[in-house]
This record gives structure tokens, C-alpha cells and sequence, in this order.
């Protein structure tokens, strides 16, 4: 089994600072052997900004699969934002766009969606899925296949479509070929869990979808911050979803939801294993 900590949503220059310790430690008990962040490290993609993200993530236990957020692209810097859209993520955070995890049970790839032409939107291109599909088509079978990206391909009907990721049709066929578990996203500052099967009618194929909320910023959207435990198993995934306690102070145990494989197909197990609450 592998234990994934999956933090969205940082946004450093709009963070909680009292969050920042709990979470770290709470981090560190759990040791996972992968740390996943799905964008939006900062809030404005300033340097200052970029240097606290920094710093703190280097306080958290590695490997760390990192991609950029639509926030982490200068938003009113028309120069930067259009001609030098990364610069300052790469400076501070990692010139590695699309960084990958390999070890002998899973495979995390992480997948650049943030684009300068929109200011929120994101989108895959062609050049990617041909990369999606050269990193993970040769691994065995056995290794379960883990997709990172900011920006989501699915979301509950609750949601509006038009923030799921441009493109990502061509992207859910290339991760049908080639053979994709999970997907990781963030980008919405509110959690959800569930497959594919509705929105992609694939013969024989659903991913399972793991959206985190914002693990540390000050706006919530009306859900408490917090931030995803994924453990991984080749047949079964738990997700355990922590959020903040104000009165206790601390990122408490929500809800464990369990998922199990069938074939090439992932869905829900149950309605949920109520935790704990706060």
C-alpha cells in the first residue's frame, strides 16, 4: 500500500498562518511516501509569495509531485503574464512541468493545465496527452497509475462545467489507453470524490476523481479547509479527508470513503464511513 497527502490550493498571500504548523505536523505522523500539491501555491504569483510557499514546503517529507495553479500565472503583469506566464514558479518551486513519481506499486504524474490566455481556465494540449501517454503506456500493469492536475476533469452536477479542464475529452481517451486510476485535482476549494462513468461513457473504463479543498487559504467557499489522505492499494483506494477544527485547534478526520476496482472500472464501495466530526 502507498499513502498520498494531497494539499490544493495554497495560496500563499492569502493563507491562515495558524493553519501551517497543525498541518505540517499532522503531515509528518502520517509520513506519507508521496506528497501530491495541485496548484495554486500562491495567491498573486509574487516572488514573496513564491518564497513562503517554498519554504514551507520544504519543511514537508519528499518525494513531492508539485504542478502550477491559474494563480501561480501574474495576473495583472500583462508582460510576465503573457510572455514569461511560469517564470517565477520555475525560479522558486521546480522547472520540472510535468513531474513524475515511479516506485514498484504506483506511478504520479503531475500535468501542467495553467495557461496565460485565460485567467482561469485551464487545458491540455496535444504535446501532453502524447506525454501522458509515452510515460505511463510501458509500466506493468500491476502499478496503479496517478494523474495530477490543477484544474479538474470531472465535478458533481452541482458544479459548473466550464471549470473543468479545455480538452479534456482527448486527455480521458488517452487515459483509458492507458490504463489511469485516479485523478488528483483542486482549483474549486471544495472536496468531492467519485468516478467518471457519468460524464465520460467509456466501455469498460472509469477513473476514480479525487477533488481537494484549500488546505490553507482564507477563502474557503463556505467549506472549512482542508486536504486528502489517498491510500492506495492496486484493487482498493481509501480517501480520508481531514478538515480544520477551530475549536480543537487542529485538521480533524472527516470522512473515509473507500473505492474498489472492477476490471479497468473504479466506484464507490459504500456511501461512506462517517469518521469523526467537527
Amino acid at each position: 500500500m502507498r499513502t498520498l497527502v494531497h494539499l490544493s490550493d495554497l495560496h500563499f498571500g492569502r493563507v491562515d498562518e495558524k493553519l501551517l504548523a497543525p498541518l505540517r505536523e499532522l503531515v509528518e505522523r502520517i509520513a506519507p511516501d508521496v506528497v501530491v500539491v495541485s496548484g495554486d501555491l500562491t495567491q498573486r504569483a509574487k516572488s514573496e509569495e513564491f518564497e513562503a510557499a517554498k519554504a514551507w514546503l520544504d519543511t514537508l517529507p519528499g518525494p513531492q509531485i508539485i504542478v502550477p495553479g491559474n494563480h501561480d500565472i501574474s495576473l495583472y503583469n500583462v508582460f510576465r503574464r503573457f510572455l514569461q506566464p511560469l517564470t517565477r514558479y520555475k525560479r522558486y518551486i521546480t522547472d520540472d512541468l510535468d513531474p513524475i513519481y515511479v516506485d514498484e506499486e504506483i506511478a504520479v504524474l503531475g500535468v501542467n493545465t495553467a495557461r496565460s490566455l485565460t485567467f482561469k481556465d485551464g487545458r491540455v494540449n496535444d504535446e501532453q496527452v502524447a506525454m501522458i501517454r509515452k510515460q505511463l503506456k510501458g509500466l506493468d500493469p500491476a502499478i496503479t497509475r496517478i494523474i495530477v492536475t490543477h484544474h479538474p476533469f470531472d465535478l458533481p452536477k452541482t458544479e459548473d462545467d466550464d471549470d473543468l479542464v479545455d480538452r479534456a475529452p482527448a486527455a480521458m481517451q488517452a487515459f483509458a489507453d492507458c490504463g489511469v486510476d485516479l485523478l488528483l485535482s483542486g482549483h474549486m476549494h471544495t472536496s468531492h470524490a467519485g468516478n467518471t462513468s457519468e460524464r465520460y461513457q467509456m466501455s469498460e473504463y472509469a477513473a476514480l476523481v479525487v477533488q481537494a479543498g484549500t488546505a490553507t487559504s482564507t477563502r474557503g467557499r463556505g467549506e472549512v479547509n482542508s486536504f486528502n489522505v489517498v491510500r492506495v492499494e492496486h484493487q482498493r483506494v481509501e480517501v480520508d479527508r481531514y478538515g480544520w477544527d477551530e475549536v480543537g485547534m487542529q485538521f480533524s478526520l472527516m470522512k473515509t470513503e473507500p473505492f474498489l476496482r472492477s476490471g479497468n472500472i473504479w466506484a464507490g464501495h459504500t456511501e461512506g464511513l462517517m469518521a469523526s466530526g467537527i
